[in-house]
C-alpha cells in the first residue's frame, strides 16, 4: 500500500547528482566530502592554534589523514559488504568506483587516526592534543559529507509520511519498497545530530578544557549515540544486516560508545588537567632555539609532579617505573 500525503513539505531528491564541465564530471557526492574536509581543517586549525600550535600545521596533519581516511573508509565498506563486489553478481573493479558511494565511517576514522599519528610523530607533537583538537571538526565533516547520500539517493530510512519525508525515485528504492515514494531522510537526521553534538562539545571544552584524549572520547560517544538510532532506521541492503538481531553498525556503535565512555572516565580521573605542552620531550620552539627539552620537562613537573603522570601517548614508555601501569 502506497503512502498518500500532500507532498508540499516533502524533501525532493536531486534528479541528477553529476554535472559536467566539458569532459570533467562534477559529482555531488565528491563535493560533499571535499566541503566536509575543508570545514574540518578550518575548525581544526582554529582549535589547534588555541592549544599552542602554529598556523598551517593542521594542513600537515590532513596531508596524511585524508588519504589514509579515504582508503580506510573504502576498505571497511568493502570488508563488511564484500558480496557487492566479489559475490556471484559482483564486479571487483567497482571497488575503485568511490564516486558511487561506499565509505565506512569507522574505517575512515581508524586509518585517518593512523595518518594523524604518523604526522604527529614526524612533527614532534604529542598525539592526544592533536586528536582532541581535531575531533570536533570531524563531526562537521561527517555532517556535510552525509549530503553526498542525498545526491546519490542512498542510505535513507524506512517509509514514512512525515512532512519532512524524503522523496526517492523508483530506480533507487530497494527491493520490497518499490511501492513507497517517501522515506526517512537519515542523511538529514545525521547532519543535524552531528552539528548539535559539535556545538555541545565546544561548549563543554570551553568550560572544562579537556585533554588526554577526553575530547576524542566525547566525540566517539556523541557520534555513536546518534549513529546507533539512525542506523536502526535504515533499510539499505547490507551484508551484515542481522547480527544477533541488529545491524553490524549498530553493534559497532554500542561497543565504541562503551569504549569511549570507559576511556573518558579513566582519563578524566587520572589526568583532570589539560596537557601543559603539545610537544613531545625535546621538540618544539624551545628545543629548536637551543634551550633543549629541560625547560619543557621542568614545566611539566611544575604543573603535575612529573611529565609521565601528566602526559604520555599510547604505547609510549613512561619515564618512571611507578607509572608503568599506564
Amino acid at each position: 500500500m502506497s503512502l498518500h500525503v500532500s507532498p508540499a513539505l516533502f524533501i525532493p531528491s536531486p534528479s541528477n547528482g553529476v554535472w559536467h564541465l566539458g569532459p570533467l564530471p562534477i559529482r555531488g557526492y565528491a563535493l560533499a566530502i571535499i566541503l566536509g574536509i575543508v570545514a574540518a581543517i578550518w575548525i581544526g586549525e582554529r582549535r589547534w592554534q588555541a592549544r599552542g600550535g602554529e598556523a598551517g600545521q593542521v594542513q600537515d596533519f590532513a596531508i596524511w589523514a585524508v588519504p589514509f581516511g579515504l582508503v580506510g573508509g573504502r576498505l571497511y565498506h568493502v570488508a563488511t559488504d564484500h558480496e557487492l563486489y566479489f559475490g556471484p553478481d559482483g564486479n571487483p573493479w567497482a571497488v575503485f568506483f568511490v564516486w558511487r558511494g561506499g565509505l565506512g565511517v569507522w574505517g575512515s576514522i581508524a586509518l585517518g587516526a593512523v595518518g594523524v599519528l604518523i604526522a604527529a610523530r614526524l612533527k614532534g607533537f604529542r598525539l592526544w592534543p592533536v586528536l582532541d583538537a581535531l575531533a570536533p571538526g570531524v563531526l562537521v565533516a561527517q555532517a556535510l559529507g552525509r549530503w553526498g547520500n542525498w545526491f546519490n539517493q542512498e542510505l535513507f530510512g524506512k517509509p514514512t509520511d512525515l512532512p519532512w519525508a524524503l522523496e526517492i525515485d523508483a530506480a533507487h528504492r530497494p527491493p520490497g519498497y518499490e511501492q513507497f515514494a517517501t522515506f526517512h531522510p537519515t542523511f538529514l537526521y545525521e547532519f543535524v545530530w552531528n552539528l548539535l553534538v559539535f556545538a555541545v562539545l565546544l561548549r563543554l571544552d570551553k568550560r572544562f578544557r579537556f585533554g588526554h584524549g577526553q575530547m576524542l572520547a566525547l566525540y566517539v560517544m556523541g557520534y555513536t549515540l546518534g549513529r546507533g538510532w539512525i542506523e536502526m532506521l535504515r533499510i539499505d541492503t547490507v551484508e551484515l544486516n542481522d547480527v544477533g538481531g541488529l545491524r553490524f553498525n549498530v553493534w559497532t556503535s554500542l561497543v565504541l560508545f562503551l569504549v569511549g565512555l570507559a576511556w573518558f572516565l579513566y582519563s578524566r580521573r587520572r589526568w583532570p588537567e589539560q596537557e601543559p605542552s603539545i610537544y613531545r620531550p625535546g621538540r618544539g620552539p624551545a628545543a629548536r632555539s637551543g634551550e633543549g627539552s629541560g625547560e619543557a620537562h621542568g614545566e611539566e613537573e611544575a604543573v603535575g609532579g612529573s611529565a609521565t603522570t601528566l602526559d604520555h601517548e599510547p604505547g609510549e614508555r613512561p619515564d618512571h617505573g611507578s607509572d608503568a601501569r599506564s
